[in-house]
């Protein structure tokens, strides 16, 4: 069943308008009608089933019947990522996601080689994500800020994970211990800078880990990082 999410209120017998491009792909693409079926969900009242109620030229209303699940949320988990080129940022994103995180905070570091982005474009790409995944929620983009503004305004009961490239870091799985809120720390494909690295090494609330003997890619460290946290310290535990 084709799942959507969108802003309305969900409850029983409640309307929803989805956007424009949702309501072509529904009536357009998939060729839905008046009773079709599809799933919806908003971030806060859990999944409804709903019918396709109306079409018009304007576009289509949905009818919430039924509620599915109700409104679970994933870890506290965030992904802080330097900006990198925008074909593997928008896979950082997408597989961010996928794997459960639910913010991703983009970051100017020193050696950062991009110094814009379409955030619209990337939280599109989040919430194509979450409706493919079958998430209750989907994870916020938030705009760059420069890294030493991030860290000067950082709450110290959130931990964070450094994937530090220095290469006398404990491997991730046996450094991370703590559950609580997370985040999880990307470097530019140049690497964090000298004194980065020094500020981060000494922060109280930075746990810095390997992720193995090889050099990775932004985008295959995000995947990787992501995978370790959950596999020790997320949801995945809980997975049937």
């Amino acid at each position: 069943m084709i799942r959507l999410f969108v802003t309305d209120a969900l409850s029983s017998a409640a309307r929803a308008a989805p956007s424009p491009d949702q309501a072509r792909y529904l009536t357009t693409v998939m060729r839905l009608g008046v009773g079709d079926e599809v799933a919806l969900f908003n971030g806060r009242d859990g999944e409804w089933r709903a019918r396709v109620a109306e079409v018009s030229k304007r576009g289509c209303s949905l009818e919430s019947m039924e509620q599915t699940r109700p409104q679970a949320l994933g870890p506290d988990l965030d992904l802080v990522v330097a900006l990198v080129k925008r074909a593997r940022l928008e896979t950082i994103v997408e597989k961010a996601a996928e794997l459960g995180a639910r913010r991703v905070q983009l970051v100017v570091t020193r050696r950062t080689n991009a110094d814009h982005t379409n955030v619209g474009r990337l939280q599109a790409i989040a919430t194509e994500a979450a409706e493919q995944t079958g998430r209750l929620d989907v994870p916020q983009v938030l705009e760059p800020v420069k890294l030493d503004k991030l860290l000067d305004g950082w709450d110290a009961a959130r931990k964070l994970m450094f994937c530090d490239e220095g290469g006398d870091a404990r491997p991730a799985l046996d450094a991370l211990a703590d559950e609580g809120p997370w985040a999880i720390l990307i470097g530019p494909e140049g690497g964090f800078a000298p004194e980065e690295r020094e500020r981060l090494r000494a922060a109280a609330f930075v746990t810095p880990v390997s992720l193995g003997p090889r050099i990775l890619r932004a985008d295959t460290a995000a995947i990787s990082a992501l995978t370790l946290w959950q596999a020790k310290l997320g949801d995945w535990r809980d997975a049937p």
